[in-house]
């Protein structure tokens, strides 16, 4: 029992530690955040909330320049300013705007915040119970092995969660009559409008490359649509 404190001891460390972060979180997105009201873009999103049968989709702003979408861990479904400039400013069009919306319900849908929490914790219990079995052949040298070794793994189950809500994405597009086209299109042009060099391993990155992703959805395209 002595052995397994340290990882039960870092089970619960990396639980407490991600509930503060989500609540942390929270509490930035609701301070620095505003209602998205786009007529163009609440067109189709009303389309979405139909195929879902839902009243509506509520979608906000958060006010940082950085291209992006997340969904809070409360459910909340965000685009960044600096991701809706690119739209107002012609770089981005409303359905492409749809599909990272669409996305990102798709990571609220599938659980993935709630996994995330899980899979923190039990990465941190990973390190932990890796770092002493390491220490034992290759003293001092534990910790490192450990941390890098965590990083792949995280980066690995996070890539997996992208392609999940991307097929979740695509499927709720072509049920809503939006079609997976915008979809594929801003994957495409994604690498120019964050700057974006792609020279870093694809083993290292939390998310699959654009053509990567690109070529799942055309694979479900031609699954689903024959």
């Amino acid at each position: 029992m002595l052995r397994l404190t340290p990882i039960l001891l870092a089970l619960l460390y990396g639980l407490a530690v991600y509930r503060f972060s989500a609540w942390r979180t929270a509490r930035e997105l609701d301070r620095r955040s505003t209602a998205l009201a786009d007529p163009h873009i609440d067109r189709l999103t009303r389309r979405m909330a139909e195929s879902l049968d839902l009243p509506r989709i509520r979608v906000h702003i958060y006010e940082i320049s950085p291209i992006n979408g997340l969904a809070a861990p409360d459910g909340r479904i965000f685009i960044t300013r600096g991701f809706y400039e690119k739209y107002t400013s012609g770089q981005v069009s409303a359905e492409e705007m749809a599909s990272v919306i669409a996305h990102e319900l798709g990571h609220v849908a599938l659980g993935h915040g709630r996994r995330r929490m899980i899979d923190f914790s039990g990465q941190n219990a990973l390190r932990t119970a890796l770092a002493m079995l390491v220490n034992r052949f290759l003293p001092g040298l534990g910790n490192h092995v450990a941390g890098f070794l965590t990083i792949l793994l995280a980066a690995r189950l996070s890539r997996t969660d992208e392609f999940e809500a991307d097929a979740y994405a695509t499927a709720l597009l072509i049920r809503s009559g939006i079609g997976a086209g915008a979809q594929k299109s801003l994957l495409e042009k994604l690498p120019s409008l964050t700057g974006s060099t792609g020279a870093s391993p694809a083993w290292l990155l939390s998310h699959p490359k654009p053509d990567a992703r690109i070529r799942a959805i055309e694979e479900n395209e031609r699954r689903w649509l024959g």
